[in-house]
């Protein structure tokens, strides 16, 4: 598997980023917030949403390279077919040891909650 961030690696139409909300599964810690949903193909999606409330531009755009970056070294921890839209949460700070920690363990857990969702309801996404 190649270790570039491609663009079918992302998110980047509007409709999936609802979906993922529509979803309502999630998991947070004391860094990331991050909601999932099953995406039906062989790799996982990575989204971002870096408000205002972040910080200014330089603050947000750090996160969002430290987010990929972390996205981009740990997807061989990362469960396949999810989409992830990530965000910060308020007060975190930009640390990457800590994003590329937590974030595998965010993913996982979000994997278990969309398995247990489709068990449950039959729905694939």
């Amino acid at each position: 598997m190649s270790a570039r961030f491609r663009a079918d690696d992302r998110l980047r139409k509007q409709a999936d980023f609802d979906r993922v909300y529509r979803a309502r599964v999630y998991a947070a810690d004391d860094v990331l917030i991050v909601n999932g949903d099953a995406n039906g193909l062989a790799h996982s999606r990575l989204g971002l949403s870096v408000g205002a409330v972040v910080g200014n531009a330089v603050t947000r755009n750090r996160w969002k390279r430290i987010i990929r970056e972390a996205f981009r070294l740990s997807r061989q921890e990362i469960p396949l077919g999810l989409d992830l839209v990530v965000r910060p949460q308020k007060g975190a700070v930009a640390d990457f040891q800590a994003v590329h920690r937590c974030l595998p363990a965010l993913a996982a857990r979000i994997a278990k909650r969309v398995a247990a969702k489709v068990r449950e309801t039959g729905d694939r996404g």
